[in-house]
């Protein structure tokens, strides 16, 4: 039987107005392919320890679902376990990675993986970077934020603090789960998957995107709609440059169109996606 979708995938990566990248993404949507993977890290402890972080994160996940993919009836029947596991082994790398270099002690990471298979839609995310569905126009994000903003935004509405307040809140990005080689605190990984429809879009991504708002994100999204991911991606990169934001974080992101398949071999020269890193800065 085909795959249910044709995917059609682009991804990004920006240092902002950083001078270093501390994030790190990797995606594999092929062309006719059963299952789609992503995976993206965010890295923390400066310069020479954010950035090993985040890769010894993308590397230990990708690596391990790769691996699992093989048998795609088998991988999909034990998905959440392979996810979980998958990230701590990640998480037990970076403790050794610690232990090997004490002076990269603080490193760590967030991460969010997502396995598309069929229809489904599963993922594992641990920190504050997102995961968006968009679909029939609108933007949510699909998983769980582990920062203190949700808190923060709750306050804001209770009245408790003034919209200005909220936004500006010192403590609005600091992470309460976190994958740093030790006991992690919060883990979101579904027990069902999202049931995914052709013209779907999924956008995995890190926080640097949320310097734009969800209703600037869905604009880009709506007004590109029919367009190839490679140019959403762009769309979106220059929406932040046009920020001007002087503290601009790294940004990184995998933007995943769902469509129906094209039903035969014949091969769309532009919609054909080679998965590749667009890179600014």
């Amino acid at each position: 039987m085909p795959p249910p979708f044709d995917f059609d995938a682009a991804s990004a990566l920006s240092m902002g107005q950083r001078s270093y990248q501390e994030d790190a993404i990797i995606a594999d949507f092929a062309r006719g392919a059963e299952v789609g993977l992503a995976v993206l890290a965010d890295g923390m402890g400066g310069h020479a320890a954010g950035d090993v972080a985040s890769k010894i994160v993308v590397t230990e996940v990708f690596s391990e679902l790769m691996f699992q993919r093989g048998d795609v009836a088998a991988f999909e029947a034990s998905v959440r376990t392979s996810l979980f596991d998958a990230a701590m082994a990640a998480n037990a790398c970076l403790r050794e990675h610690v232990d090997t270099y004490p002076e990269t002690q603080g490193m760590g990471a967030t991460l969010v993986a997502t396995v598309i298979i069929n229809k489904h839609l599963y993922w594992i995310s641990i920190g504050d970077s997102p995961l968006f569905l968009y679909r029939d126009g609108k933007l949510r994000q699909l998983n769980e934020d582990h920062s203190m903003a949700p808190q923060i935004d709750f306050m804001v509405k209770s009245g408790l603090l003034d919209d200005e307040e909220g936004r500006c809140h010192p403590d609005r990005n600091t992470l309460t789960s976190v994958l740093f080689g030790e006991n992690v605190p919060r883990v979101d990984c579904p027990s069902d998957p999202t049931e995914l429809r052709a013209g779907d879009m999924m956008i995995v991504a890190s926080d640097g995107l949320q310097f734009l708002t969800d209703a600037e994100i869905e604009g880009v999204l709506r007004h590109h709609e029919n367009d190839h991911s490679a140019k959403i991606a762009d769309s979106l990169l220059e929406r932040l440059s046009q920020l001007n934001d002087p503290d601009l974080d790294n940004v990184s992101f995998s933007v995943v169109k769902l469509k129906e398949p094209a039903g035969d071999c014949t091969v769309d020269r532009n919609a054909e996606q080679v998965e590749g890193i667009r890179r600014v800065g």
